[in-house]
C-alpha cells in the first residue's frame, strides 16, 4: 500500500526518477542472469546457476547482441545463487593475462582474482553473500563477500593470436576455471536449499513502464540492506518502501490510485531523459565501473556503466578511454565523408602493464564494423604495425582501406557512417590512472 505521506505528487514523480536511475542496473543485470542462467529456451542460455559458459571464439560483427565487445579476451560468464552458502572459485596457474571479477546484482564489483590482483598462480577462493556467517575453511587462497545474494562471475582471459592453436590454448586454461558449494568442496553435509524463487519473465518493454518497479520490488528481495551501503541507498530505500516497494516482491501497480501511477510514469520519464542526456554528455568512461566503495552513491554514473558496457572493469584493472569526437568538435565523428588519424608519439605510447588496445564500433548500437581484413581492434600487439621515422605510431581511421602500404598496416577500419573508438589499457600504469598520460586527439585529415 501507498502511505498517504507520499500523496504530494512531486514526491512521488521525484522518487520515481531517483528510483529508476538506481534500479537500471539491477535491471539490466537481470536481463542478462534470466538469459542465461533461467531462460533455458534462450540462446544464450548457460546451464543454470554455478555453471561456467566459456565463448569459444572472439566477437565478430555478427554478434549483434554484444555491446561493445572486447576483441583482444574471450569471456567466461557464471552465476551464483549465494543464498543457501558460498560458492569456491577455483582457478589453475596460467602465463597469460586473465581476470575475473565478482559482480554483484547491481553491477558493481566485489572483488577481482587474476594476473594483476592474485598473480598467476593457482588458487581457491570463497564467495560469500550477506546472510553467511561462516567460518572460511582452511587452504583457500582468499575470500569475497558479496552484498547481494545473486552474483555474476564475469572472466576476461587474453587471446594471443586467432589461430586454431591459439584458440585451443586458451580453452584448456578456461576449462580449468572450477565452480563448487561450499559443502562439495569442504566435504560437510549440504545444507538446507534456498526457497524456490518465481523468476519474472523478463521482456525488454519493463524498462520503459511502471512494472518497472514491480521487478524492482523483486530485485531488492536479494540486495538487503547491510550496514556498508552508503547513506543514500538507505534513504532511497525507505521512499521506496512508502511507495510498497521493500523487497518482497508484493509491489502491485494496478492497485495504486490513478494519480499515483500517473506520477510514476512522469517519473519514469524523467529518469530515462535523465540517463540520455548524461551518456550524450559523457567526455570520460575511464572511471565509469568500480566497486561499492569507488562508486557506491553515485547512482547515476552506475547507470550509465550499465548501458555502454555491463561488465566493464574498474579502471586500475583496465583503463577506457574513448574518442567520441574528433579534434574539431564533431561528435561523433564520422567516417563517410572524411579519414581521420591517431598518433602516438614516440614516447607516448599507451603506458601498459599487460597490453592495450584501441577498437572501433560503429554507432549507434556500438557494434565491430564488418571489414576486408577482419580486424576489428589496433594495439601493441597487433602483427605487422609500421612504425613512424621517429618512432612513433599513427593508426589511420577511415573506412576505405588506405592505398598506402604502411597506411594499410596501422589501418583501423570504420563504418561509412558514425563512431566510436574505445581504448582499453590492460594494467594501466599509474601515469594513466592519475592523468599524467593523455591519449592523443583523433584528428581528421
Amino acid at each position: 500500500m501507498v502511505n498517504p505521506a507520499l500523496v504530494d505528487p512531486a514526491t512521488i514523480r521525484a522518487t520515481a526518477a531517483e528510483a529508476w536511475i538506481r534500479g537500471h542496473p539491477l535491471l539490466r543485470t537481470y536481463r542478462t542472469l534470466y538469459a542465461q542462467a533461467l531462460d533455458d529456451a534462450d540462446p544464450g542460455y548457460v546451464g543454470g546457476f554455478g555453471v561456467f559458459h566459456h565463448t569459444a571464439r572472439p566477437a565478430t560483427p555478427a554478434d549483434t547482441d554484444a555491446v561493445t565487445p572486447d576483441v583482444d579476451t574471450l569471456p567466461s560468464r557464471a552465476w551464483l545463487d549465494l543464498r543457501a552458502e558460498p560458492w569456491v572459485l577455483s582457478v589453475p596457474a596460467q602465463d597469460g593475462y586473465h581476470v575475473l571479477a565478482v559482480q554483484e546484482l547491481d553491477a558493481l564489483h566485489a572483488g577481482l582474482i587474476g594476473s594483476r590482483t592474485t598473480g598467476q598462480d593457482a588458487g581457491d577462493y570463497l564467495v560469500a553473500g550477506p546472510d553467511w556467517q561462516g567460518e572460511p575453511p582452511s587452504g583457500l587462497k582468499g575470500v569475497i563477500r558479496t552484498a547481494t545474494r545473486l552474483v555474476g562471475l564475469a572472466g576476461r582471459t587474453r587471446l594471443t593470436g586467432n589461430t586454431p592453436a591459439d584458440l585451443t590454448a586458451l580453452r584448456a586454461v578456461q576449462d580449468q576455471y572450477r565452480l563448487r558449494p561450499l559443502h562439495e568442496y569442504a566435504g560437510t553435509r549440504a545444507p538446507a536449499p534456498a526457497p524456490e524463487a518465481v523468476w519474472p519473465v523478463w521482456r525488454d518493454e519493463v524498462l520503459e513502464g511502471v512494472e518497472f518497479f514491480t521487478f524492482l520490488d523483486f530485485l531488492l528481495g536479494f540486495f538487503p540492506l547491510t550496514d556498508g551501503l552508503p547513506p543514500a541507498e538507505t534513504e532511497l530505500r525507505g521512499r521506496l518502501t512508502d511507495l510498497g516497494i521493500d523487497g518482497r516482491g508484493e509491489f502491485e501497480p494496478a492497485v495504486l490510485p490513478l494519480e499515483v501511477r500517473a506520477e510514476l510514469d512522469r517519473g519514469i520519464a524523467d529518469g530515462r531523459a535523465r540517463l540520455t542526456r548524461a551518456l550524450a554528455e559523457l567526455r570520460d568512461c575511464a572511471e565509469l565501473f568500480g566497486s561499492r566503495e569507488q562508486l557506491g552513491a553515485d547512482f547515476l554514473r552506475q547507470a550509465v556503466a550499465a548501458e555502454l558496457d555491463p561488465y566493464g572493469l574498474p579502471a586500475e584493472e583496465v583503463w577506457y578511454g574513448r574518442w567520441a569526437a574528433d579534434s574539431e568538435g564533431r561528435r561523433p565523428p564520422n567516417a563517410s565523408d572524411r579519414d581521420h588519424l591517431i598518433r602516438f608519439a614516440p614516447d607516448a605510447l599507451p603506458p601498459a602493464r599487460f597490453f592495450w588496445s584501441a577498437t572501433m564500433y560503429a554507432l549507434p548500437g556500438h557494434r565491430l564494423v564488418d571489414n576486408t581484413l577482419d580486424r576489428y581492434s589496433v594495439g601493441g600487439h597487433t602483427p605487422g604495425l609500421v612504425r613512424d621515422g621517429d618512432g612513433g605510431l599513427t593508426l589511420y581511421v577511415q573506412h576505405k582501406r588506405p592505398a598506402a602500404a604502411d597506411h594499410s598496416a596501422n589501418w583501423l577500419p570504420a563504418p561509412d557512417g558514425p563512431f566510436a573508438v574505445v581504448l582499453r589499457i590492460h594494467g594501466p600504469e599509474a601515469e594513466v590512472l592519475d592523468g599524467r598520460w593523455q591519449p592523443p586527439p583523433l584528428t581528421p585529415r
